[in-house]
């Protein structure tokens, strides 16, 4: 796993050795192993290594044989060795190295643009061609590898695999994109291709990028996710289908020349991808999980039952409230707001994990693949409630909406923001359940000039997923749900998370669910295949692998990664909560009216209302605005 960055501009340009460095530099922690280099005129490359995979070998920017093609690659292409003895067999390519970086270029120089079809793996890469002077970058299929970019006023383009590296160049825009702050509000992250900053771009899971100098960006898709048409095998054939796919995911992932452990949370997913790691190995697998002191939110438990049955090499670790000096950094760490609250256990997690492995799986994408969303269930019940007259739901929602529930994971709270959802249409109600402030909210909060700037935008949170659901909209109510969320929430924000909060630790995350094989069986499924809303979410994963879990895991709800932000804002961390974003400096910063700002941490910590991941919110946009605008 590594850092790349490059600078790629016309013919009467030059890159600055020093420049191009201080911004490879600035990424080091992705790849504390080695460094590169590689300048032409114009074209500069740099890179960052962790090495994986051919330790010796594998170095980068990397040439093809007549040194044509430069390429610099972020990530792990697990079918590389079948790519090359099929590269071989043509007897047109010499390889230098073992590394699987070679074959891309070598397909590359077979296929162009095309060879990205090919990969099965987790990437981010840029090859330059010196004779046609193009630039080709490409980023994998659920965007678990980021690729940030722009292009300056002089025609520069100019990418690398995390924002702050960008910032190191002096031509980098830094104007504040507030509508992608409006977003941030409502999703809790900045989907792609919006950044923080205007004219600064995301690369968007399963896209292209072709360039060359005195001429636009040309992104396009290059692969999409199908529901339809369903599949016509039978039930029983799918979990032996299943169980094979999952299997060879998980051995392919095993693959490493550095020590390898596993994520075990002690929900479904993580614990059958360790019993399945733990069947293909001769030594016992490295576990490690996470806890906290509050129990209802701890997992520890659970995966100690995993841990047990297998007897893994397992470590567990406590998040206590006093630890959390620690968000300055993480506000660094992700270069823009970034309010998914489980960042924090997950930075806490890869960092006591890289000091035993520096590889490890987990089992990211089991809720995206097989509907284990509680929302899910949520959005099936709305599908009856709106037979109801639309004047009796919206008056529930009134109601719900002036009776404080407590917990987050209290089921009150629940009902409340059901209630809530209740009078509005499909796609309102879904973004209505994914929302840390909802639109009337967000109307209250900005400054009235703000507010009305950002209501004559296009670039809000409804469109965006409409436009998703124009490109394919699935005839099944679940399937067009875990589309929205393969599109959006997983590689904005889960694939996010995991590849920030690994690499600050010079670790590499893998994850064995979210082979693009096995997801385009498992889309084309029957969707009661994967979701009984009465019954079971999961329902095919859970029975074809139970004889390989212990029952209470089969049968405990889902309970997410999060972390007691209330229980925090209101004890431990009520003064450091309320002294970051009611301090003068947050005050005006010429966004939000301070009145309601200091209203919602009174209602908070006061138990009136439940404000906890609004506040995370407003906390950590605080503090990346400290770290990177003072």
């Amino acid at each position: 796993m590594c850092g790349i960055c490059g600078i790629v501009g016309p013919d009467n340009t030059a890159v600055d050795p020093r420049l191009l460095q201080t911004m490879s530099l600035t990424q080091r922690h992705r790849g504390p192993d080695e460094s590169g280099a590689e300048i032409s005129g114009p074209v500069g490359l740099g890179f960052q290594r962790l090495a994986i995979i051919d330790l010796s070998g594998g170095h980068q920017p990397m040439s093809n044989e007549d040194d044509r093609y430069w390429i610099v690659f972020n990530g792990e292409i697990y079918n590389f060795q079948e790519l090359r003895q099929r590269l071989e067999a043509t007897g047109k390519h010499r390889f230098k190295t073992h590394s699987d970086t070679e074959v891309i270029l070598h397909l590359y120089e077979d296929y162009g643009p095309e060879c990205v079809k090919q990969l099965r793996g987790m990437f981010a890469f840029a090859i330059w061609d010196r004779q046609t002077k193009t630039l080709f970058a490409a980023r994998d299929r659920f965007g678990k590898k980021p690729f940030f970019y722009f292009v300056s006023t002089e025609g520069v383009l100019v990418f690398a695999s995390e924002l702050k590296a960008l910032r190191k160049h002096p031509a980098c825009p830094t104007r504040i994109n507030r509508s992608a702050i409006n977003l941030y509000l409502s999703l809790q992250y900045i989907p792609a291709p919006y950044s923080i900053y205007d004219d600064v771009f995301k690369l968007p899971a399963a896209h292209a990028l072709i360039w060359k100098p005195g001429q636009p960006v040309k992104t396009y898709r290059y692969w999409d996710l199908s529901y339809d048409p369903k599949a016509t095998l039978s039930y029983a054939e799918a979990k032996v289908q299943l169980r094979s796919q999952l299997e060879e995911s998980v051995r392919l992932r095993m693959i490493s020349d550095v020590p390898l452990g596993a994520y075990l949370s002690g929900g479904v997913d993580s614990s059958l991808i360790v019993a399945l790691m733990a069947q293909q190995s001769t030594q016992p697998i490295k576990t490690f999980s996470i806890g906290f002191e509050e129990a209802a939110y701890s997992e520890l438990p659970y995966a100690r039952m995993v841990a047990e049955r297998y007897k893994t090499d397992h470590q567990e670790f406590i998040v206590k409230p006093e630890l959390t000096y620690i968000l300055p950094k993480l506000a660094w760490c992700y270069s823009e707001p970034f309010a998914d609250s489980s960042a924090l256990p997950s930075y806490y997690l890869a960092r006591e994990t890289r000091k035993s492995v520096t590889v490890a799986l987990s089992g990211d994408g089991g809720d995206e693949m097989f509907a284990g969303y509680l929302r899910y269930r949520a959005m099936w019940a709305m599908e009856f409630w709106n037979y109801l007259p639309q004047g009796l739901r919206q008056g529930l929602a009134d109601m719900a909406q002036k009776i404080p529930f407590g917990s987050p994971l209290s089921s009150f709270y629940r009902i409340q923001r059901l209630l809530e959802v209740g009078a509005l249409n499909e796609l309102p109600q879904y973004l209505r359940t994914l929302d840390y402030f909802h639109l009337e909210e967000r109307a209250e909060l900005w400054l009235p000039d703000q507010w009305a700037e950002l209501e004559r935008s296009t670039t809000n949170e409804q469109s965006l997923f409409a436009d998703t659901l124009a490109r394919q909209n699935p005839s099944q109510l679940i399937d067009r749900l875990m589309f929205l969320d393969v599109n959006h929430y997983l590689p904005d924000c889960l694939m996010v998370k995991t590849d920030i909060a690994s690499m600050a630790n010079s670790l590499e995350v893998r994850a064995p669910l979210l082979d693009h094989v096995l997801a385009e069986t498992v889309a084309r499924w029957p969707t009661d295949w994967k979701y009984r809303p009465l019954n079971q979410s999961k329902r095919i994963l859970k029975e074809t692998f139970a004889p390989d879990l212990p029952p209470a895991i089969l049968r405990r709800g889902k309970q997410g990664f999060g972390i007691p932000l209330s229980e925090w804002f209101r004890g431990p961390l009520k003064d450091f909560l309320r002294d970051t974003i009611l301090s003068p400096q947050a005050l005006q910063r010429g966004y939000f009216r301070p009145e309601v700002l200091k209203r919602y941490v009174d209602e908070h910590q006061s138990g009136k209302k439940q404000r906890g991941y609004c506040l995370w919110a407003l906390l950590m946009l605080e503090l990346w605005h400290r770290e990177f605008e003072t």
